[in-house]
């Protein structure tokens, strides 16, 4: 019984499985203990090897003296490091032709000019490459811990998602940066009456944080922090009763009420 053909998977759909890669990488490490293997090995050309941090070029040198180790196991390890560090470079190149791609197209270079460079014929191959080139250099928006498809349209998606996401977190940050200034001149009020409303240690240590943060008050984090301090101070006063504070005071308080209720 012949099985069913597989359905392919839609072209922007996330990866199942997330591909293994070498990742971080001290690669002139990598080049200096295989330089010693070579010295070692009393390699006669070894002051020939191009710097540590010349990567493919003393990959080319130990590539072609791989000989000069006689040492069965030492040419063995120091093959496998070769492998590795050539799969290293292999997952820098689409990271880095990206890059390319974008520099050359800021400076207005068109997918024609840009076709033989990326080893295609048509413009439109060339865009489409771009694309795919672009999913090595991203971060999924929808789920991070898995690499974008590389595919036009997994990209196209990526980049909609990640333009949303960065619009939805200016709009934060606006809002954030709006109630700060309407917050700011309530917490100021809170700090100037603060002898009439200070009478309970929870409300003196909320008031306390609140003239801590207050003077650098700049990040969107430090606007949260300063919301939550005004907040727990209307909390603990409420709790506690302001009928004996001064008029001025209990305006005070009134303000920051309304501003934690907005």
């Amino acid at each position: 019984m012949s099985r069913a053909p597989r359905k392919p998977p839609a072209p922007a759909k996330p990866l199942v499985r997330v591909p293994t890669r070498i990742g971080s990488l001290d690669t002139a490490a990598v080049v200096g203990q295989l330089r010693q293997l070579h010295e070692e090995a009393e390699d006669a050309h070894v002051d020939r090897m191009p710097a540590d941090q010349e990567v493919f070029g003393a990959l080319l040198y130990l590539e072609t003296h791989a000989r000069a180790l006689k040492d069965m196991s030492v040419r063995r390890a120091s093959a496998i490091e070769r492998v590795r560090l050539w799969e290293y470079l292999r997952e820098q190149v689409d990271i880095h032709q990206a890059r390319a791609v974008e520099d050359a197209r800021a400076a207005n270079a068109q997918w024609a000019e840009l076709a033989p460079a990326l080893a295609v014929k048509a413009p439109s191959a060339a865009y489409n490459k771009g694309l795919r080139l672009r999913a090595a250099a991203m971060q999924n928006p929808a789920q991070p811990d898995r690499p974008v498809r590389r595919t036009p349209e997994a990209v196209l998606l990526a980049e909609r998602q990640a333009a949303a996401k960065a619009a939805a977190e200016r709009r934060a940050e606006e809002e954030a940066a709006r109630r700060h200034a309407l917050m700011t001149p309530v917490a100021s009020r809170l700090l100037k009456h603060r002898a009439d409303l200070d009478d309970d240690d929870d409300v003196t240590f909320w008031l306390d944080q609140i003239e801590a943060v207050l003077p650098h008050c700049e990040t969107p984090t430090q606007f949260v922090s300063l919301g939550t301090y005004v907040k727990a101070v209307v909390r603990g006063l409420r709790k506690g009763g302001i009928s004996q504070a001064s008029e001025d005071a209990q305006a005070a308080y009134e303000a920051a009420v309304a501003i934690v209720s907005i």
